[in-house]
């Protein structure tokens, strides 16, 4: 599978550098360090942290093209796309419903995101001028937290339709749902590996902390178990699979950006401002999208409360 993966991923970046795309995995993410949320961008080792928004609004779940060339975001409940540099910003939806929690499809050509203009929050895609917004959940309970699989046949997501927040994944057109989770605590933020047959996932399971499955919900696995910490939130895989980049928050209310590798050993502390929440790293891989972070609505406004 790794010399597949490898083969795959040398071709897309011949064909990126022929076309003039710079490859270098890059990690978005958010900060409030200058006031209100922001997005940044860093490279891989935490170094050259930038601030792409500067807004009175908070700003958060960024996205990746597929390309690196645009980062889709979430601004007062709308979807906003600018970019890599953080220029030539456009509003997609700007309507009067919320939308938020982004996710661009491997393919490039469209968005997954959650709305909630038709009376109840559910997952809807749109091509990437904001134009032909389609639904593909339909149902009583709240479904958010998107994320596309790398061969885009696929979205898993989050839903509290079985009475608690479980993962589940439907087919690209909204077909087919089927649930990966049950456990009475919680369950959310579904990424997938860049192979496709693991999903990290955060699970409240006597404590917040990230788990990987495969594919199909089998195989729970407990990466991080750590007895100061308040919570591991927002796993998003490297390119090659081998590292997965997380929020932690200490006990001392403090919320910084690390990476693991992806058996939960050798965390690194990327981030470590001592005023600011860092959250929500979104790793971009140049063979296609990263999967969004996912968050609960609102969760991070209530954790700050909580935490700090």
């Amino acid at each position: 599978m790794q010399r597949r993966y490898t083969l795959a991923l040398a071709t897309v970046v011949l064909l990126t550098l022929a076309v003039g795309v710079d490859t270098q995995a890059q990690i978005a993410f958010v900060s409030d360090r200058d006031g209100n949320e922001d997005i940044f961008v860093m490279d891989t080792d935490g170094k050259n942290q930038r601030k792409l928004t500067n807004h009175p609004e908070d700003e958060d779940d960024p996205s990746w093209s597929p390309d690196g060339k645009q980062i889709a975001f979430e601004r007062d409940w709308e979807i906003y796309v600018m970019d890599a540099d953080g220029g030539n910003l456009q509003n997609l939806t700007n309507n009067p419903a919320d939308d938020f929690h982004t996710s661009w499809s491997p393919g490039g050509k469209r968005i997954a995101f959650v709305s909630d203009r038709d009376g109840n929050g559910e997952i809807y895609v749109m091509d990437t001028d904001g134009q032909n917004p389609q639904r593909l959940t339909d149902n009583p309970a709240v479904d958010h937290s998107p994320s596309w699989s790398p061969d885009g046949k696929r979205i898993a997501f989050v839903s509290d339709r079985d009475g608690n927040e479980d993962i589940y994944v439907m087919d690209a057109d909204g077909q087919n749902h089927r649930r990966l989770t049950q456990h009475r605590r919680g369950d959310g933020s579904p990424s997938w590996s860049p192979d496709g047959k693991q999903i990290a996932f955060v699970s409240n399971r006597g404590g917040w902390d990230i788990f990987v499955m495969d594919a199909d919900g089998q195989n729970h696995r407990n990466l991080t178990k750590d007895g100061d910490a308040w919570g591991y939130f927002d796993p998003s895989w490297s390119p090659d699979g081998k590292r997965i980049a997380f929020s932690y928050i200490g006990r001392n209310g403090k919320a910084d950006i690390y990476v693991m590798d992806a058996d939960g050993q050798n965390p690194r502390q990327l981030t470590n401002n001592p005023l600011a929440f860092d959250y929500e790293p979104t790793w971009y891989r140049p063979a296609f999208a990263v999967a969004p972070v996912g968050k609960q609505p609102t969760m991070w406004g209530w954790l700050k409360q909580v935490v700090q």
